[in-house]
């Protein structure tokens, strides 16, 4: 079945940082937007949280499914990125940090380095644009109850010891998207008497957000419960995704875009009309009723069309199409990195008290997934380090996975268990008639350090850029392997142990890693349409738009010209309102 043909002034696909700063960028000069996203809304409460729900929360409609993540895994790669409208901000660990003004620069085969297309001048107030609609401000560690957060005072110590992290190694706070006040400000960090931080107050709203809009009715949401659930999407509406930010302010606009869930772009093509340069094609999912009715194919036009599908989604998409677009560059699929990212655990720290050695508390679970990094240096910094520089942050998690951490160590539960049945059994046969059991359900429980005392550590930094995304059949593929970026991995392993070190705990490998042949498991994964100053280096010009085909422009993390560094959504946000804005500069609504 196929629905009469729209047209709009553009047309986005993917509602992530890249396609929904586009979105408003566009929809506020007054441009009839139209954002297509494959996957589904989700308000505040809308997040799985039952084992029923989380099982069916990943995304393959092939078998029916319409959830939120989508996991990939090729040979030397595995991939965790976010079906959903906000895109990987529904996903992410809240994180804005700028990339550093002197890692602009991309390997060159031969060895030496290319500048980036961009600047860090260049991009510097569009960062800000992006932190001033985000929100962006850092874990307010001075007040209470903030100031307990184990994870964050154990990651200021071991940041801070010199002598055994290396003189390279800084601990910084790192700004997040997250509320922690009832109010948003312009200056979120400043501590104002009329609007302290809170655990779970009701946000002051000035205006409804989209969800409010489309269903009519008050989904209110609250500053930071201080949960560790980030990851698993914020339910209570504390994090400041972009649903909240950037889509709501399209959405206040005088002419608001067209926004449209559960629609996944399955061709496009260009048309050789100069007022309908490409055609969009694409299927609209109703989960309800997967297997009974053929889908609902649906076709638009536009005069621009902006794909930020993600670094899977737009090359692939680029890729399945190509025969339509005979003129893109060679490079296509090329310059593919995992961002430096590395995922590992320091398990059982220790600490001296009262003259003898305990088990530390960092509750993993007691605040946001991310509250600070410790940045390791890069030789391009010029200040006497050696190798590529990366960032280890404190990973959170959620009270579930504390859970299971605790039952993981089920030899000592079983012994517990034991003891406290043999206690029971006594009471009942009449050999003791101690009926208090307060003491024994302790004992049973145990003094849950392997959850208490452990915790999980996120790296990222500059990998090489060395793997391809292409077409295995009709499936996608990619060659990256770890051999060309082992050195680096290498140094981000050796940081971890020295972190772990000045924690007194023990350094632990993700399994993955450690069983799969270095299978390294990303959640920032970049290029594959790259950035360049020509069509023989890259797919993109500095602008975004893709070498060739005037209008079409490509603003998600797959334009990266290499690895980012630190969490790249704010910078492919930040090139994302650039390219916008130099569109806008060139264009009148209609024209």
């Amino acid at each position: 079945m196929t629905r009469s043909e729209e047209h709009f002034d553009a047309v986005v696909v993917g509602s992530g940082f890249g396609g929904s700063v586009t979105t408003y960028r566009l929809a506020e000069a007054g441009l009839s937007v139209c954002l297509l996203e494959r996957g589904k809304a989700y308000p505040p409460n809308g997040f799985a949280r039952t084992p029923h729900d989380l099982g069916k929360n990943f995304w393959d409609p092939s078998k029916g499914l319409y959830g939120l993540y989508n996991l990939w895994s090729f040979k030397g790669s595995g991939a965790l990125v976010s079906s959903g409208l906000g895109g990987g901000s529904l996903i992410y660990a809240n994180v804005l940090l700028r990339k550093d003004e002197k890692w602009f620069k991309e390997d060159l085969p031969g060895g030496g380095y290319r500048e980036w297309p961009i600047t860090y001048k260049d991009l510097e107030p569009h960062y800000e644009n992006v932190e001033r609609m985000m929100n962006a401000q850092h874990y307010p560690f001075g007040h209470e109850p903030f100031s307990e957060t184990p994870k964050f005072q154990a990651w200021q110590q071991a940041g801070s010891d010199k002598s055994v992290v290396g003189m390279d190694a800084k601990w910084m706070p790192v700004p997040l998207a997250v509320s922690f006040r009832a109010k948003n400000v312009s200056t979120p960090d400043e501590d104002l008497p009329e609007n302290p931080p809170i655990v779970g107050s009701q946000l002051n709203d000035e205006r409804r957000h989209y969800h409010e809009i489309i269903a009519d009715r008050r989904m209110p949401r609250s500053t930071c419960r201080l949960c560790g659930e980030c990851d698993f999407g914020c339910n209570y509406g504390s994090k400041n995704t972009l649903d909240f930010t950037y889509i709501t302010s399209a959405m206040h606009q005088v002419n608001p875009p067209d926004i449209r869930t559960l629609c996944e772009v399955k061709s496009i093509k260009p048309t050789g009309d100069p007022e309908r340069r490409y055609t969009v094609e694409y299927v609209v999912h109703e989960p309800d009723a997967f297997g009974m009715f053929k889908p609902i194919c649906v076709t638009v036009t536009c005069r621009y069309l902006i794909l930020a599908g993600g670094t899977f989604g737009t090359p692939y998409l680029l890729l399945r199409n190509r025969e339509a677009f005979p003129g893109l560059s060679s490079r296509l699929g090329y310059g593919y990195s995992v961002n430096g990212d590395l995922l590992s655990f320091i398990r059982n720290s220790m600490q001296e008290k009262n003259g003898g050695s305990a088990p530390r508390r960092l509750d993993p679970s007691f605040g946001p997934v991310i509250t600070s990094a410790i940045r390791f240096g890069d030789s391009l910094d010029r200040g006497g380090a050696d190798g590529r520089g990366f960032y280890i942050q404190d990973g959170g998690q959620p009270y579930l996975a504390s859970w299971l951490a605790q039952v993981s160590g089920f030899p000592g539960f079983l012994r517990r268990s034991a003891k406290f049945l043999k206690l029971l059994a006594k009471f009942r046969l009449g050999i003791s008639n101690d009926a208090d059991l307060g003491a024994e359900v302790s004992d049973l429980i145990g003094d849950a350090r392997a959850c208490m005392s452990s915790m999980p550590m996120l790296a990222m930094g500059r990998d090489h850029a060395s793997g391809k995304l292409f077409l295995n059949g009709d499936l996608l593929d990619c060659d990256w392997s770890i051999k060309q970026s082992e050195a680096y991995f290498d140094r981000v392993r050796r940081a971890g142990r020295l972190i772990a070190k000045a924690l007194k705990a023990e350094y632990k490998d993700n399994p993955s890693y450690k069983f799969n042949f270095h299978q390294v498991l990303t959640a920032h994964p970049l290029g594959g349409g790259s950035m360049a100053d020509s069509i023989k280096e890259g797919v993109v010009d500095s602008n975004c738009e893709v070498f060739g085909y005037p209008g079409l422009f490509v603003v998600d993390g797959s334009a990266m010209p290499g690895p980012v560094g630190p969490n790249p959504s704010l910078t492919i946000a930040a090139i994302a309102d650039r390219a916008a804005e130099r569109l806008i500069s060139k264009i009148k609504p209609g024209a």
